[in-house]
């Protein structure tokens, strides 16, 4: 089989310490509104299938379940052989500690699968190795992958791949990937990679702050939401911070908003929610915002959204609001 590798992404910047303790992204989702109510992720459990993890970061130290290195040495050695893991696993649930940077579920544990080198590239067969081994998993008291997290990506439909998906989704497993890189800047085109083009994964474009769909992102039929991508701060190796952008950073923020909603929705419904109830609770946790189907599919993700039936002139004025300023108007969320 070909290779697969890291969809193309910008490092925008290093920080050697952040004083940004909820970034923008988790804050446009409307993450912190959960973890008022109690909800923070603590009972999930999400595979990150990336380059790894720094498994000392200070925000990441507490939140690691276990993992399996699939890439080459010793298959316990899943550290990040990079960056990109750390940032996505930091995005998803750094640990809300007043300092440094806060997940969008800052109690979820975290299933690190290291299949991506430290050049970004890896084979289809560590993917699939690392779907397979990510839905066999079970925690020490029975816990169990709820959710896959793939920033990732390649040109080739492998029929292999493919089928590794669909047995995920079998499982009960919601598998979220990034949409790619190599969007044109034009709403209406079709740019696919694999397996973000696959209609059982929940495929993620990406915008900007002030929710503009980000020049890069895919469009394609597929798009199932988008979630903010551009200039995101997370964690980095070294006890450090970063700036990225990427579809990449958008699909870590629907990971993270998937374990919230299976945390609320579980307690609700007093039982576990098929990937198809889950998929369909992250749908009703969108917002238009005035793209087409092919860019923003069912919208922006923004948790508590079926609270407005659309989203009118005032709504998009006011979440198009600086973040800076609605911080400072809140600020039991910073």
């Amino acid at each position: 089989m070909s290779e697969i590798c890291l969809i193309p992404f910008v490092l925008e910047e290093v920080i050697e310490e952040s004083k940004e303790e909820i970034p923008y992204g988790v804050e446009m989702i409307n993450a912190p509104a959960f973890w008022r109510e109690g909800e923070k992720g603590q009972s999930v459990v999400v595979a990150v299938l990336d380059t790894g993890c720094d498994t000392s970061h200070p925000e990441l130290v507490n939140r690691i379940a276990g993992g399996r290195n699939f890439v080459d040495g010793d298959e316990n050695d899943y550290r990040d052989a990079h960056y990109h893991g750390t940032h996505v696993a930091g995005t998803i649930a750094a640990t809300l500690n007043n300092a440094g940077v806060a997940g969008v579920a800052p109690d979820v544990k975290l299933l690190i699968c290291r299949v991506l080198g430290k050049d970004g590239g890896g084979t289809y067969k560590g993917i699939i190795d690392a779907i397979n081994y990510s839905v066999n998993w079970r925690g020490e008291n029975g816990e169990r992958v709820r959710v896959i997290s793939m920033s990732l990506g390649g040109p080739t439909d492998v029929p292999e791949l493919h089928e590794a998906v669909q047995r995920a989704v079998l499982n009960d497993v919601l598998v979220v990937c990034a949409a790619g890189n190599e969007g044109d800047n034009k709403e209406d085109t079709n740019e696919h990679a694999y397996p973000g083009a696959y209609k059982e994964v929940v495929q993620v474009g990406a915008v900007d702050s002030k929710m503009k769909l980000a020049p890069f992102s895919n469009t394609n039929d597929e798009i199932d939401l988008v979630a903010p991508g551009v200039d995101v701060v997370s964690t980095y190796p070294g006890n450090k911070y970063a700036k990225l952008s990427g579809t990449s950073m958008a699909t870590p923020h629907v990971s993270g908003a998937a374990a919230l909603l299976i945390e609320r929705e579980e307690k609700l419904f007093g039982r576990e929610l098929s990937e198809a109830e889950v998929y369909a609770q992250l749908v009703k946790n969108t917002l238009s915002i005035g793209l087409t189907k092919k860019a923003e599919g069912n919208g922006l993700l923004v948790l508590n959204a079926q609270e407005k039936a659309v989203c009118d002139e005032e709504t998009l004025r006011v979440m198009r609001t600086p973040i800076e300023t609605a911080a400072a108007k809140e600020p039991e969320s910073s």
